[in-house]
């Protein structure tokens, strides 16, 4: 018995190959020649089929950097991602069809290490916000954010109204920052909450600035959000248009009534929209004398100028 040696991508496995005996392929190896020899020397003179051979060394290759530990709990994570209310045990067992007892184990884990969180009564598990702060900790974004704090509070203040900043992630919009107005009362959205990126005013002003290739991207990305309004793609081009025409979008909420989105883009040096900037709008009706909406959207696209950056910008890289 001889051996041939196949190599497929960058990796290299020895074949069996039986041959008869004294034949050509044999004597022009026999002489003192290794067992394993490249494909191009000694090579057999018969064929022999090597796709199922080729197809077992992918499948080896993909299975070498395997660990089986490690993707039970990035399973449990993304699972628990999409539950609000948390899940049981049994359920998040029967989710992803694994055995109770490495569930089990997995879970207490993840507890242990603040990733996972179980309830009070000791019967449900959720998510806690340890990922989310460990992402804030990459030094560009965490430089980021700083920079729009100071940004953010003063554009509340001046236009007595909350804030929030979003950046596009996985589909949509995750909110990174965000900032009460000054009143005893408003609308604000909570830090870490994913915005549609098909029907809020934050989705379409970081649609329209994005290339053409970048946009297709992202909206075949994108996962509907609770209580998502559907959009036709012709409405939404139109939409993507005139956001692009006017450098905002100021537009009545699809989520709530008597709210106006305003967002405005914070540009990334190439001018695509690095994240976006908006304001729930909210119109005062007792006698305090507020901004109007024009005067807020005035505010908003300055304090969106002001954290864009240029390429010189110490947080552009």
């Amino acid at each position: 018995m001889n051996r041939l040696f196949v190599k497929a991508g960058n990796t290299a496995s020895s074949v069996a190959l039986r041959r008869p005996e004294g034949s050509a392929a044999q004597r022009r190896c026999s002489a003192g020649a290794p067992k394993r020899l490249p494909a191009t020397r000694c090579a057999p003179t018969f064929p022999v089929p090597l796709t199922e051979f080729a197809q077992d060394l992918r499948l080896e290759e993909h299975d070498k950097y395997r660990a089986p530990a490690l993707d039970k709990g990035l399973d449990i994570i993304e699972l628990l991602s999409t539950q609000e209310q948390g899940l049981t045990r049994a359920e998040i067992v029967k989710l992803l069809g694994r055995n109770a007892s490495e569930i089990y184990r997995m879970l207490e884990r993840l507890v242990a290490r603040e990733y996972v969180a179980r309830s009070e009564g000791g019967d449900r598990y959720s998510l806690t916000l340890k990922l989310f702060s460990l992402a804030h900790q990459q030094p560009p974004l965490r430089r980021f954010i700083a920079a729009a704090r100071p940004i953010m509070d003063r554009l509340a203040l001046e236009a007595e109204q909350s804030c929030h900043l979003g950046i596009y992630d996985r589909g949509n919009i995750l909110v990174i920052a965000q900032t009460d107005g000054p009143g005893i009362w408003g609308l604000s959205i909570r830090l870490g909450s994913r915005l549609s990126l098909l029907d809020t005013g934050s989705g379409a002003v970081m649609l329209a600035f994005q290339t053409d290739a970048q946009r297709e991207r992202m909206v075949a990305e994108h996962t509907a959000v609770e209580g998502e309004t559907p959009l036709a793609e012709h409405e939404l081009g139109v939409i993507l248009e005139q956001v692009r025409r006017e450098g905002h979008r100021s537009t009545a909420s699809r989520q709530a009534y008597g709210v106006t989105d305003i967002s405005c883009p914070v540009y990334a040096p190439d001018r695509s929209a690095l994240a976006v900037m908006t304001t729930p709008y909210v119109r005062r009706i007792d006698q305090h004398t507020a901004p109007s909406s024009d005067r807020v959207l005035g505010l908003l696209k300055d304090a969106a100028a002001e954290l864009s950056l240029s390429g010189d910008h110490p947080f552009a890289a």
